[in-house]
């Protein structure tokens, strides 16, 4: 695979951006003890985060498609990054509401330009270098709270600040890769046409497949952001695991998250996209129902790494499938697959907290099984043929 070094850049760029969201739940209960903020404080932060986002991710996705605007990556960087640091440093619920809000707002900016950029430079390996793309992203969501964690118990809340000089360290890196990803990527490119490779498919949407696949993200991404933030506390008050043990399991999927992202990538070039996503939300139902209905922390445990795999091995075919369905549209396509993906279930989050308090955790991993088998059921609606984008 040709351009290894920018897709490396853009991949640690990715780690930059989503290392704040990452790192945004664990600070939740320094917000608490610090500020004393409610429980109904802190989940309207979490829907800062996401809300307007989801929003707005697919109109810089328009933006990109209109024209290359290299920029978009280094800002978006930093409007995640310094919103993040100044959350140590102001009180007032509101300032931190705004910052937590604009920090979304920066993830929306980078998401759709480094998705598009990352498909102009990986030419026929493109579920590869979107896995590589990934790791970054997933790197930064599973190492964010062990950092957060650190910094606060190393400085106090103004150990956020390392969030600010972390992100304009890699926006600058990034900024000055930017000339060399936008040639690398037209030569990609140009190459490609003369190959009769991906200018064949050009101008060529297919909204009906996109959004089979838009209906796979919704109910994929509320699955996994209810397991995610309801996990710790299933496994706590229902299971009677400890605090540490309970806490590690999310630890687990993140980490373990980093190489099935990586495995998924490889297997979809080389197996199909289509297939991939298939086996891998197949494997989604199993795992979830030994969660659900096992009512051992012992199993639960045992399936933690196939859960992973599950989790994150669709992620690369998910954005690759975007791509190819909107081929005249990929900045959009990305800002949908890419970025919703996480921040959809993040808005879902309040009405899944409302269905736990009424019915129980218990309930919760249930709706959480209910929709990792309709998520299954959705990807055979998906054509089973596949173009490449």
């Amino acid at each position: 695979m040709d351009n290894k070094k920018y897709i490396a850049a853009l991949s640690c760029g990715h780690f930059a951006t989503d290392i704040n969201s990452g790192s945004l739940p664990a600070m939740l209960p320094f917000f608490v003890s610090e500020y004393g903020m409610s429980y109904t404080d802190v989940a309207g932060l979490m829907f800062a985060s996401s809300f307007l986002s989801s929003l707005i991710q697919p109109l810089f996705g328009l933006m990109a498609d209109r024209g290359s605007r290299q920029y978009f990556m280094g800002a978006g960087i930093l409007l995640a990054a310094i919103p993040m640091a100044l959350t140590g440093v102001f009180s007032s619920y509101w300032a931190i509401f705004a910052c937590v809000t604009a920090m979304g707002i920066g993830s929306a900016v980078f998401h759709p330009e480094a998705a598009r950029n990352i498909h102009a430079l990986a030419g026929r390996d493109q579920a590869k270098a979107l896995s590589i793309f990934s790791m970054g992203g997933n790197g930064g969501f599973g190492l964010g709270p062990l950092l957060a964690v650190a910094l606060v118990s190393a400085f106090g809340m103004k150990g956020t600040i390392f969030y600010g000089i972390f992100g304009l360290l890699t926006a600058a890196a990034v900024f000055s890769c930017c000339p060399g990803i936008m040639r690398a990527g037209a030569t990609m490119e140009r190459r490609d046409e003369k190959a009769g490779g991906r200018s064949h498919d050009r101008g060529k949407n297919d909204w009906k497949a996109f959004s089979k696949l838009f209906l796979v993200i919704v109910f994929r991404s509320s699955a996994i952001t209810a397991l995610t933030g309801f996990l710790p506390l299933y496994c706590i008050s229902v299971l009677g695991a400890s605090k540490a043990a309970g806490s590690a399991t999310v630890s687990v999927l993140s980490i373990t998250g980093i190489a099935a992202t990586l495995a998924g990538g490889y297997l979809a070039d080389r197996r199909g996209c289509v297939r991939t996503l298939r086996m891998s939300c197949a494997l989604l139902v199993p795992c979830m129902a030994v969660l659900a209905f096992s009512g051992s922390f012992i199993a639960l445990c045992a399936v933690l790494v196939p859960l992973s795999f599950a989790m994150h091995m669709a992620y690369s075919p998910i954005v690759v499938l975007g791509q190819s369905y909107l081929a005249r549209n990929v900045g959009f396509a990305s800002g949908v697959t890419l970025g919703i993906s996480f921040s959809i279930g993040g808005v879902a989050a309040p009405s899944i907290g409302a269905f736990g308090d009424a019915f129980g955790l218990g309930a919760v991993m249930a709706l959480v099984f209910v929709l990792a088998a309709l998520c299954a059921a959705a990807t055979w609606l998906l054509p089973s043929r596949e173009q490449r984008p």
